[in-house]
């Protein structure tokens, strides 16, 4: 399991989103640069141990009322082939040195681990606390064998969210083309998902965090759906 330093992180986390949220199709726009606080969100786990996993939930105070956005992040010791337009920025960790820090929408690694994850063959983690499953995450799938499956082939974002395309490894599955909907703009009382079954959906990812008053809130993180043909 991955192990969460207590130590620094230059630009911090939220230094290095205020830049880039604004940049984003779905991210709602203000008068004044972003004001933002972390307050919720789950770890997967890198098989390998090589490439870190966040699932992070910002809210930006910074309009006329606060907005909360799923901020998905990947901590690599090296910068990813490809993945230029991906990369939010180049930190300095306290014990790990620089970190190349991507949105992990477009990391191949995350687009693994969360459909392992739909599976049921990943478990959350905390966010903050090392070797700590977080059973509050949860997760829903029906349908074929998801192991062979490849992505991210394309990513495409819009104010609903992001499009994660994904599909069959070398080879062939019986999975078929799949697109994970990546919820970006979280709402308070958002409802959860259908049951996989009920539309196309064949599954989801909910979870929880934390309000403005600190209140606790809960919502749909992703969906998969099977590609329309």
């Amino acid at each position: 399991m991955a192990v969460i330093h207590k130590t620094t992180l230059s630009p911090t986390k939220m230094e290095l989103l205020a830049p880039w949220l604004p940049t984003q199709p779905w991210y709602v726009r203000t008068e004044r640069e972003p004001e933002l606080t972390r307050v919720g969100g789950f770890r997967l786990d890198d098989p390998q141990g090589e490439v870190g996993i966040e699932f992070m939930v910002v809210t930006d105070a910074s309009g006329d009322r606060p907005v909360s956005y799923h901020v998905p992040v990947t901590y690599r010791g090296a910068p990813l082939d490809g993945a230029e337009q991906a990369l939010i920025g180049t930190p300095e960790h306290g014990v790990l040195g620089q970190r190349w820090v991507y949105d992990g929408t477009h990391d191949p690694v995350l687009v693994a681990q969360l459909l392992a994850f739909f599976q049921g063959r990943a478990e959350a983690q905390a966010q903050s606390v090392s070797d700590t499953p977080d059973p509050t995450v949860a997760r829903s799938f029906s349908g074929a064998d998801l192991s062979g499956v490849a992505g991210p082939s394309a990513v495409t974002s819009g104010s609903y969210g992001t499009d994660v395309a994904v599909g069959s490894a070398q080879g062939g599955d019986p999975a078929g083309p799949l697109t994970i909907r990546v919820s970006r703009l979280l709402r308070p009382g958002q409802q959860e998902a259908p049951e996989p079954g009920a539309t196309t959906a064949r599954g989801h990812v909910a979870a929880g965090w934390r309000g403005p008053d600190g209140e606790e809130n809960r919502g749909v993180f992703a969906v998969l759906y099977d590609t329309a043909p």
